[in-house]
């Protein structure tokens, strides 16, 4: 959710409706700063509103909170009892999250968790949390149990001087306290094992497989941050602050590396609690499965002391964190969460910048430096420039050496569009910032936000007398620059997304779909213009993203990248409509050429309705659709038409609902039904058709029947194919998952060459080094060494 919940929208257009005339009129006009002034005056006199948001911030709640804790954990024991291990693994990670810091009942919830890694083979993540079981006053009667669940990780793990160890202290403890029979008779069955062990040779390693992709050539280019040598940074009017191929650059070729100056995970749905509700959402969102720091993958958080929202992949990222900006925000969880991701990444923005830094480009912006609001000012007269601010060479947001950083810098003076935005949105935002500037300081956060304290003052947020309503002066130049980034993510936030797996994920061909995680400020990406048929590919890593070159790019061509609307995925109306969001209208060479000839476009053909008597396509404008072919006089409304589609989508979703629960049979009946279904009114290279395609293929490698998976999944390809091109990241992943289908069918030759194909084409979107072009080289180095006799017959 970019934007605020969606009451807070309609109280504030309702707001902005009532206000006289002559103030709106003022308030649409203001600069950042009288805006900020205005919001200040208006929330000031609104107690309501306040009490409003207050009501808003009651549904989703971040406090810790026990009768929470408690409920989850009955949840978590029955799933263990059970015998789903994940599912109470997830459980207890919510536990640990509601329960107090340094406390008895989380310490149990820490050994309950690594009795549920223990069972699902994470040794190494069980051992992380028995430590933190025993560092939270574990109680002494329950020590055995985690001492000897220690040992046998150690023992699984070959460690066996440290299994030894801590058999020692187990028996050391028996001898003073004595230990219950069940847990004596483990103890001596560990010390058989590992006397067993310790008699047994240590194996031998094994030898490096020689898979890992030969490390990249890479030069730095000496005046933009992560960026190759091979681009220079231009300006002009028209396009702005753009890159320009310096060199020749070929497919794959690493253009950019850049790690986001700032990110905020995107919470992911989740059911909000009501007043009076018993019942908390046990569903995993990215809040539960991604570090709120780094972004990497959680199996066990580490939960922040303070708050029930934050959690970690390590105590040193919840460290790192709370230095950096969640001392501050640890207290407005609730309040972050009902405005929205924009007014979090514009909040933190400014808590990493730092008071000082913020204030000084602030100030600059103030004193009729025009190249902030208007850098074709600063194109056109460099020698005007007042100071470095604009660079050597005159290009906005490069620093004295006529560099551009990935800097804060940089950041500030991505363009806002202040004059663009409705007068509505910009009210929005403006009311939304100095929300969360009030609350700062009513929370007694200001010294923190202005780093006016000591890493000592740091552990909690001091409580203050309610102040007036007025804002300090400090706090209104960072309400001044959070409105900025707020404007400025229309155009500028970049999407963190991930491949993430669909379904437990343990089948023997991983289904993934790419999914959107975290909301980011990369001020060297935001250098690339749009096109919708762009010549790079941009991949993600945690919170650090990758652009490679994804067709050759001749020197003096402009470096591009797609904002979201792609020539192969909608029509050239359709993308204008979305990127009308840009404040621009797109003149790429594929928008120009579909306007020019007048053409319909390839998608609309692909993905159109065909007649049910002879099959031709289905054409026209208006509601009733007409068989293109003469002979044949059949009309259909295009309403009904639409209507049977999202039936027939729907019809799939329960097909792959059954296929979930384990009812595979009954899943491929329902698919196929869906497939005689769509035959009759929808284009043979229609884009869904090659998506049942690729489900039944998923339906037969999970019941192992491979070929039969394999042979679906060749016609979902064609169709890929057809819709993105032999060399799109699409056809790259469809690729991927054939060759896993073939290489578990043992269709060695196949396999082969599949995975030669998908590595060519995933080593230039992802690189070398990619988990997938690792996983293809241990597929191929396996099959490689297979029997000559066996090669030869497959």
């Amino acid at each position: 959710m970019a934007l605020p919940v969606a009451e807070w929208q309609g109280r504030t257009a309702r707001l902005w409706a009532a206000l006289d005339p002559a103030l709106r009129e003022q308030m649409a006009a203001a600069s950042l700063r009288d805006a900020v002034r205005l919001g200040c005056d208006l929330l000031r006199t609104k107690e309501e509103e306040e009490a409003a948001l207050a009501r808003l911030c009651h549904r989703t709640p971040t406090d810790k909170d026990p009768e929470a804790a408690s409920w989850y954990r009955e949840q978590g024991n029955r799933e263990f009892q059970r015998g789903q291990y994940q599912a109470a693994l997830r459980l207890y990670s919510k536990v640990a999250s509601h329960e107090p810091p340094r406390s008895a009942e989380v310490s149990v919830c820490f050994a309950n968790r690594s009795a549920a890694l223990f069972r699902l083979g994470h040794f190494e993540v069980c051992l992380e949390d028995i430590a933190r079981a025993e560092s939270h006053s574990y109680p002494d009667r329950l020590l055995p149990k985690i001492l000897l669940r220690k040992a046998e990780c150690l023992l699984s793990l070959g460690r066996l001087q440290e299994a030894q160890d801590a058999l020692g202290v187990l028996e050391s403890k028996t001898a003073v306290d004595g230990v219950m029979t069940p847990q004596l008779k483990k103890l001596n069955q560990l010390k058989v094992k590992l006397r067993e062990k310790e008699r047994c040779p240590k194996p031998a390693r094994e030898a490096q497989s020689g898979t890992q992709g030969k490390p990249e050539v890479w030069e730095e280019n000496n005046r933009i941050s992560g960026a190759s040598s091979s681009l220079s940074l231009n300006f002009d009017a028209e396009r702005g602050r753009h890159l320009v191929a310096s060199r020749d650059i070929v497919p794959g070729q690493r253009l950019l590396k850049e790690e986001a100056f700032v990110s905020v995970l995107c919470p992911g749905k989740s059911l909000p609690v009501q007043d009076g509700d018993t019942a908390w959402d046990t569903r995993a969102t990215n809040a539960d499965l991604y570090c709120h720091r780094c972004l990497r993958q959680l199996l066990a958080p580490v939960p922040c002391q303070g708050c029930s929202y934050a959690k970690y992949c390590s105590q040193d990222c919840a460290a790192v964190a709370w230095q950096q900006y969640h001392r501050t925000e640890c207290s407005l969880g609730a309040l972050l969460l009902t405005l929205g991701v924009f007014c979090h990444v514009a909040l933190r923005t400014v808590l990493l910048a730092g008071f000082a830094e913020v204030s000084r480009l602030v100030a600059r912006s103030h004193s009729g430096d025009k190249d902030l609001q208007n850098p074709e000012a600063r194109c056109k007269r460099p020698s005007e420039a007042p100071d470095a601010g604009a660079g050597a060479r005159g290009i906005p947001g490069c620093d004295s050496n006529g560099q551009y950083q990935s800097s804060y810098q940089a950041l500030f003076h991505l363009l806002p569009h202040t004059e663009q935005h409705s007068p509505e949105h910009k009210f929005l935002c403006t009311l939304s910032v100095v929300a969360v500037c009030k609350q700062l300081q009513a929370a007694g956060l200001e010294a923190a936000v202005l780093d006016q304290e000591s890493p000592q003052q740091w552990s909690k947020p001091k409580t203050c007398e309610k102040t007036s309503g007025e804002l300090s002066p400090e706090l209104k130049t960072m309400a001044e620059a959070m409105l900025r980034h707020m404007l400025q993510l229309q155009c500028n936030a970049q999407a963190i997304t991930v491949m993430q797996e669909l379904g437990p994920g343990d089948g023997a061909v991983v289904n993934k779909e790419p999914v959107r995680l975290a909301t980011a400020f990369f001020p060297v990406l935001s250098l690339l213009n749009h096109s919708c048929c762009p010549n790079t590919s941009v991949s993600f890593s945690g919170t650090a993203t990758t652009v490679r070159a994804s067709q050759p790019i001749p020197s003096g061509q402009e470096v591009l990248h797609c904002y979201g609307p792609h020539r192969c995925r909608m029509r050239v109306a359709e993308r204008q409509q979305l990127l009308s969001q840009y404040f621009f209208e797109c003149h790429c060479q594929a928008c120009l050429e579909e306007l020019e000839s007048g053409a319909k476009s390839v998608v609309s053909i692909r993905n159109s309705f065909c007649c049910p008597k002879c099959r031709a396509q289905m054409q026209g404008e208006e509601d009733t659709l007409h068989c293109s072919n003469g002979a044949c006089a059949t009309s259909a409304s295009r309403e009904n038409l639409s209507g049977r589609l999202q039936d027939l989508q729907q019809q799939i979703k329960k097909a792959l609902d059954l296929l979930r629960v384990g009812k595979a049979d009954q899943s491929i009946k329902m698919l196929l039904k869906c497939q005689m279904d769509a035959g009759n009114f929808l284009s043979p290279e229609h884009l869904l058709m090659g998506e049942m395609e690729d489900h039944l293929a998923q339906v037969y490698a999970t019941l192992g029947k491979w070929q039969e998976a394999a042979r679906h999944l060749k016609k979902s390809i064609e169709i890929v194919e057809m819709h993105h091109g032999p060399a799109s990241v699409e056809t790259g992943h469809e690729l991927f998952k054939l060759a896993q289908i073939l290489f578990n069918g043992f269709a060695v030759s196949e396999a082969l060459s599949t995975i030669q194909r998908a590595e060519g084409i995933l080593s230039v979107h992802f690189g070398s080094q990619s988990a997938q072009i690792q996983e293809l080289q241990e597929m191929k180095a396996c099959l490689s060494e297979l029997p000559r006799n066996i090669l030869q017959r497959t």
